[in-house]
């Protein structure tokens, strides 16, 4: 199975962002944690600040790939562009966030992709990725 992880704008920034929050964990660590774990999947990285590079990145994958885990990060409550580009391709995809943003400011309570994806999954920290990586 070959799965896209994809992460938004400032999620670079793991393991030094907020780690209150995000923990203390690098996010390349941690794929490199899930590849050990996944060794049957072909698991592809990418991490994109940038709206547009997100957007190429689901329309470059979303018809060749098995899934997509899709972590938008503040584009989560922003971005009509992001649904639309998730509503245009045929890989099913999965949101993830590290934190239950229903628990936080009252603008994080509000996705934009939730209803074009197959499901979401929030709060369980890094591990909401592990958990869809299972989804498929």
């Amino acid at each position: 199975m070959k799965l896209l992880i994809l992460n938004g704008p400032n999620l670079n920034l793991l393991g030094t962002r907020e780690p209150e929050i995000y923990g203390s964990q690098t996010f390349q660590d941690y794929f490199e944690t899930l590849q050990e774990q996944f060794p049957q999947h072909e698991l592809i990285y990418y991490q994109s600040n940038i709206e547009g590079e997100l957007i190429n990145k689901l329309h470059e994958t979303g018809f060749s790939f098995d899934g997509i885990i899709f972590n938008p990060g503040g584009y989560t409550h922003t971005s009509v562009a992001l649904r639309d580009a998730i509503s245009s391709i045929t890989t099913p995809v999965i949101e993830v966030h590290i934190s239950n943003t229903h628990a936080r400011e009252s603008f994080r309570h509000h996705s934009y992709v939730s209803p074009v994806c197959k499901g979401t999954i929030m709060g369980f920290g890094l591990d909401s990725y592990r958990l869809g990586i299972l989804s498929f």
